[in-house]
């Protein structure tokens, strides 16, 4: 029997924890050492908890664009929403942005050219890039065609629990 669902990458928790290595021996290969972590919310928060501890970087921040809505569907243009890291705080530092996937670029093009605007000394890594992108990022793990199923997003929201009424 034939499937009609689309081949799909999938990552498990433990090939993550290989990833977050790998990437994390590259980045220190490479003589980057980053003051700063910034994760691009949602899909870019484990990788950057991960390379934050495996490269000893203490001080990490957050900032949240959304570009996906669905499997292969986006806004037209990420946007940044709140809250947000003050991106002027990080002016002069050397700051790793990190992005689960690559796809068309476009969120990591966005998030860079913030920092650059602000003299953010910026270099980015994901997991995944993809053969298409716009903005190739400094550092990733694979490279991959597939729609990629991530192990924190894989079974999607927890329903909502009926609460028992008071």
């Amino acid at each position: 029997m034939t499937s009609d669902a689309p081949a799909r990458e999938v990552l498990t928790w433990s090939l993550f924890g290989e990833a977050v290595r790998d990437l994390a021996s590259a980045i220190a290969a490479a003589g980057h050492r980053p003051e700063v972590v910034l994760g691009i919310a949602r899909g870019g928060l484990p990788l950057a908890a991960g390379l934050a501890y495996a490269l000893d970087v203490k001080e990490t921040a957050t900032i949240n664009v959304e570009f996906y809505t669905g499997v292969d569907t986006r806004l037209p243009e990420p946007v940044v929403l709140p809250p947000s890291v003050d991106l002027t705080e990080l002016a002069g530092r050397d700051v790793l942005v990190v992005d689960d996937v690559a796809d068309t670029g476009r969120t990591l093009a966005v998030v860079l050219r913030m920092c650059r605007e602000v003299g953010v000394r910026a270099r980015s890594v994901v997991v995944y890039r993809k053969p298409g992108t716009r903005l190739a990022p400094d550092h990733a793990w694979r490279e991959t065609d597939r729609w990629i199923e991530f192990p924190w997003s894989a079974q999607g929201p927890v329903p909502e629990v009926e609460r028992p009424s008071a």
